[in-house]
Protein backbone atom coordinates (compact mmCIF):
# COMPACT_ATOMS: atom_id res chain seq x y z
CA UNK A 1 0.00 0.00 0.00
CA UNK A 2 1.30 3.46 -0.86
CA UNK A 3 2.69 5.70 2.15
CA UNK A 4 2.84 9.37 0.83
CA UNK A 5 4.99 11.64 3.73
CA UNK A 6 3.52 15.31 2.61
CA UNK A 7 6.10 17.94 4.70
CA UNK A 8 4.53 21.23 4.06
CA UNK A 9 5.42 24.79 5.38
CA UNK A 10 3.04 25.11 8.45
CA UNK A 11 2.06 29.04 7.32
CA UNK A 12 1.19 27.75 3.74
CA UNK A 13 -2.19 26.09 4.87
CA UNK A 14 -2.74 28.27 8.00
CA UNK A 15 -6.18 30.27 7.41
CA UNK A 16 -7.45 26.52 7.16
CA UNK A 17 -5.13 23.41 7.79
CA UNK A 18 -8.08 21.00 8.15
CA UNK A 19 -9.41 21.89 4.91
CA UNK A 20 -6.17 22.47 2.89
CA UNK A 21 -4.81 19.12 4.15
CA UNK A 22 -8.21 17.12 3.27
CA UNK A 23 -8.19 18.96 -0.16
CA UNK A 24 -4.91 17.64 -1.00
CA UNK A 25 -5.29 14.00 0.64
CA UNK A 26 -8.11 13.87 -1.65
CA UNK A 27 -6.13 14.92 -4.74
CA UNK A 28 -2.71 12.73 -4.35
CA UNK A 29 -4.68 9.57 -3.28
CA UNK A 30 -7.22 10.18 -6.76
CA UNK A 31 -4.09 10.02 -8.56
CA UNK A 32 -2.52 7.20 -6.64
CA UNK A 33 -5.99 5.52 -7.41
CA UNK A 34 -5.67 6.63 -11.29
CA UNK A 35 -2.44 5.14 -11.66
CA UNK A 36 -2.49 2.06 -9.72
CA UNK A 37 -6.22 0.85 -9.68
CA UNK A 38 -5.71 0.74 -5.91
CA UNK A 39 -8.61 1.96 -3.69
CA UNK A 40 -9.47 4.53 -1.62
CA UNK A 41 -8.27 2.54 1.61
CA UNK A 42 -5.20 1.63 0.38
CA UNK A 43 -3.35 4.86 0.19
CA UNK A 44 -1.56 6.33 3.25
CA UNK A 45 -1.40 10.22 3.37
CA UNK A 46 0.53 11.72 6.09
CA UNK A 47 1.42 15.30 6.62
CA UNK A 48 4.41 17.21 8.71
CA UNK A 49 4.07 20.65 9.61
CA UNK A 50 7.01 23.01 9.66
CA UNK A 51 7.09 26.26 10.54
CA UNK A 52 8.67 28.28 8.28
CA UNK A 53 11.91 29.63 9.90
CA UNK A 54 12.86 25.73 9.99
CA UNK A 55 13.09 24.93 6.48
CA UNK A 56 15.93 26.19 4.69
CA UNK A 57 16.77 27.16 0.88
CA UNK A 58 20.12 26.45 0.95
CA UNK A 59 21.48 28.82 3.80
CA UNK A 60 18.09 30.81 4.10
CA UNK A 61 15.06 30.03 5.68
CA UNK A 62 11.91 30.38 4.22
CA UNK A 63 10.47 32.94 6.63
CA UNK A 64 13.25 34.90 5.62
CA UNK A 65 12.53 34.70 2.23
CA UNK A 66 9.08 35.32 2.26
CA UNK A 67 9.53 37.96 3.95
CA UNK A 68 11.89 39.73 1.44
CA UNK A 69 8.73 39.60 -1.50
Amino acid sequence: MPFVNIRIVKEVIAADPAGKKADIAKKVTAAIMDATGLSNDDVWVVFEEVNARDWYVGKTDVETLRSKK
